[in-house]
């Protein structure tokens, strides 16, 4: 634990402390409203923040969550690289998307950076990381399910500098707009993240000049140690012990698989450690993911468990320990594929949850869909005869805890606070068009609280030659119910083609060649369910069949609830259910 030295009066660092917070919201506002791509400014796929100058997270704005922690992985790549006096200068920005260490995603994930300077001191970066819409590789969107390296995957940028003393590297602009389909978006949402940077930096300025260098450096630190107080003292709540959960990833998207990972949760006093060796080694096709995507997975249900309210730093994280073997499907290695790393990242954070979940109930709900059902749609526009190319995840079910229901078509836990693509969008600006947007009422997930329903939205395609890339995790291991309750339902997707014929289900598929009037269906699952579906109250099974949850044969034979087919009123109840009432 680290000390906090506080040399200035507590209502002056509280004020800095909340100014920091505002700057990292102005950040992100920036970047989603000065955005090329429908990923950014409608699904809000980014994240932005600022660090201190040693690269530990001060503040983040809402958007993916799945990027928590990925900015000090990035910021701290660049002093490694940078680390020489003078190696930094103002006005200088740098991008990074290496997936192995600076930021821990994938190559369409790309991160820019920007030190701040007062008075001839480094004293904090403004750092931003944004989902393009193409970074090149040998498939449209850049990111695919049946990638073997990380050389098919798109460009890589190294960390090198972008602008250099606000000078702009134009050759560097040059090589992108040669590589990439969409240069228009790609370098749009490039100056978006700039202008985000430059905002976060003369916001931060403009603190040091009001209040000093020396109170805002106090408050950082000030920022720091609260955020580890609030951690240690959520922690000493949680049960102390160690916790276990095992469980498979469907497979690596080229036929391999499926894969077994574990994790071990030991709750102390004052430490949160999360220890996956044992978990399978890494794979051929591109569901790896790296150490740092690991670490961000770790906090996020560590956030859940601890104070989901809480602002983000690296402090709060401090209590957080993230253990691994190296070369494993968690912490892949150079030139491992990660393309769709977020199906392995998502398993890492559904592990902890998965073990912790029996102890913490009022905290962690029974297991959710899980994957982020990414798509690409790609072609040719019916109306501007231009090329297309659609980038999304996909809504689906949560799962049911103590006391609620699960929730109902929301993202994964990964995309956090994001959106899909709006219907009016998405067939303004593509090829396409939606022919269903709805809830799937497959009555999966039973239990005393039922889990969420999944979503099914279907794409037609309106010229000839599109392709489809979609990756839908969980497709084979259901959503998992505890404490009595069922498991969910699979995530899929078929190919309903312009003469009737299905193709498919699918779990992972890359480049499914569409022609006119074809169309996709993306099908998420049913979150898990929460405790003994005969506990479930028989007004809730009736409502539940009135609005076409479940079926009347399933409110029957999974609840024991005997309905009227036209009125749907309670006509009795199975012998199993009325015994069950009565010993309670």
């Amino acid at each position: 634990m680290i000390e906090a030295k506080v040399k200035h009066d507590q209502f002056t660092l509280e004020i800095v402390k909340d100014s920091l917070i505002a700057i990292g919201e102005e950040m992100f506002h920036t970047l989603a409203r000065t955005s090329m791509s429908p990923i950014i400014y409608e699904v809000l796929d980014f994240a932005s923040g600022l660090t201190d100058g040693k690269g530990q997270l001060l503040t983040q704005g809402n958007g993916v969550t799945g990027f928590i922690g990925m900015l000090t992985f990035m910021v701290k790549e660049t002093l490694q690289k940078f680390g020489k006096e003078g190696d930094l200068k103002p006005g200088d920005i740098l991008i990074i998307n290496d997936p192995y260490g600076g930021g821990g995603s994938h190559l369409s994930d790309v991160g820019l950076l920007m030190p701040i300077f007062h008075e001839g001191e480094l004293v904090a970066f403004s750092a931003n990381k944004a989902h393009w819409t193409e970074v090149g590789g040998k498939d449209p969107g850049s990111w695919t399910t049946d990638s073997t390296e990380i050389f098919q995957e798109g460009l890589q940028f190294p960390c090198v500098k972008l602008f250099d003393e606000g000078k702009l590297n134009q050759p560097l602009v040059d090589i992108i707009e040669a590589n990439v389909r969409f240069p228009d978006l790609s370098l749009g949402d490039m100056w978006a993240q700039v202008a985000a940077l430059r905002t976060g930096d003369k916001r931060f300025r403009e603190l040091c000049d009001k209040y000093g260098k020396d109170v805002v450096l106090d408050s950082i630190e000030h920022l720091l140690y609260h955020g580890e107080q609030l951690a240690l003292k959520e922690i000493s709540k949680l049960p102390k012990g160690t916790y276990e959960a095992q469980d498979f990833i469907d497979d690596d998207g080229l036929g391999n698989g499926p894969f077994s990972v574990q994790v071990k949760v030991t709750i102390t006093d004052d430490e949160f450690i999360c220890d996956f060796r044992g978990s399978h080694p890494q794979v051929l096709g591109p569901v790896n993911c790296s150490y740092t995507g690991l670490v961000s997975a770790a906090r996020t249900i560590f956030l859940a468990v601890t104070n989901p309210s809480q602002d983000v730093n690296d402090g709060v994280f401090r209590p957080l320990k993230v253990v691994a073997e190296p070369r494993s499907i968690f912490t892949a290695e150079r030139p491992a594929a990660v393309s769709t790393y977020w199906e392995t990242t998502l398993y890492g954070a559904d592990l902890i949850w998965k073990a912790l979940a029996p102890v913490v109930p009022h905290r962690l709900n029974a297991g959710h869909f899980l994957s982020v059902c990414g798509v690409v749609l790609a072609g040719i526009h019916p109306d501007t005869n231009e090329p297309f190319l659609t980038v999304e995840p996909t809504a689906g079910g949560w799962g049911a805890g103590q006391g609620l229901d699960g929730v109902t078509g929301q993202f994964c836990v990964f995309d956090g606070e994001t959106y899909n693509v709006p219907v009016e969008v998405a067939e303004t600006r593509y090829g396409i068009m939606v022919d269903e947007y709805s809830l799937r009422t497959d009555g999966a997930g039973s239990g005393e609280y039922r889990g969420g329903s999944g979503c099914i939205r279907s794409y037609r395609a309106m010229t000839d030659g599109q392709t489809v890339t979609a990756t839908f995790g969980r497709h084979k291991f259901l959503p998992w119910g505890f404490h009595g309750g069922q498991d969910g339902s699979r995530n899929e997707f078929e190919i309903v083609k312009a003469n009737g014929e299905v193709v498919g289900p699918f779990g992972k598929y890359a480049r499914f060649p569409l022609n006119k009037g074809d169309r996709v269906r993306l099908i998420t699952g049913t979150g898990g369910g929460y405790g003994n579906p005969i506990d479930r109250s028989v007004e809730k099974v009736a409502s539940d069949a009135r609005n076409g949850y479940i079926s009347l044969e399933q409110a029957r034979e999974i609840y024991g609830v005997i309905l009227n087919r036209d009125s749907f009123e309670v006509e009795g109840v199975m012998p199993v259910r009325e015994l069950r009432e009565r010993r309670q």
